[in-house]
């Protein structure tokens, strides 16, 4: 026969091994389709992780530079100090200068930023309160004991200034004990 009318003609019925390699080829065709698509859910969930995780880092940056700028542009460039006793009354400035303090026995406690008077004289515990207000006898308002920081100039009510801008100063008194610019 040398020619077949694909009209007229029936194919013939595949043999069994080809039936077989028919279906092994489909479940393959299947299992590589899956295989397919479980990777694509897994590329896609990757690259969503590291969107969130880059959008995430970038919100970070952002915040700690518009905390950064605030802080900067937040702290003063100068602040006042009030000399305070341990009980947060507000003192004579003299208690908390150093020269004042080292010339009648005091001591510095750098630890704790005290000026510490002897029993003798009185005695008490004197420091500064950094940005609070009030007058002599009255309990402090506002403010912070901790020495501000950075490019800050702190003066006392009285004028004098008991520490520059840049990181303050350390010096020894003129009686020989040692102590830190300041009293604080």
């Amino acid at each position: 026969m040398r020619y077949q009318d694909p009209d007229s003609t029936t194919p013939r019925e595949p043999t069994l091994a080809e039936q077989r390699a028919r279906r092994k080829a489909l479940v393959e065709e299947e299992e590589r389709e899956q295989a397919e698509a479980q990777a694509r859910e897994v590329a896609q969930r990757k690259a969503a992780t590291r969107r969130k995780v880059l959008i995430g880092s970038g919100v970070t940056v952002g915040l700690v530079g518009v905390v950064a700028a605030w802080y900067v542009v937040g702290t003063p460039d100068e602040v006042s100090a009030v000399c305070t006793d341990a009980n947060g009354v507000v003192q004579n400035d003299q208690y908390c200068d150093d020269s004042y303090m080292s010339s009648h026995g005091g001591h510095y406690d750098s630890v704790s930023g005290l000026w510490i008077l002897p029993l003798a004289l009185g005695g008490g515990q004197y420091r500064y309160n950094y940005g609070g207000t009030g007058t002599v006898g009255q309990h402090v308002s506002g403010g912070t004991f901790t020495k501000p920081s950075g490019n800050t100039t702190v003066k006392t009510s009285a004028g004098k200034t008991v520490q520059r801008g840049g990181f303050g100063i350390s010096s020894k008194s003129s009686s020989g004990g040692s102590g830190k610019s300041g009293g604080s």
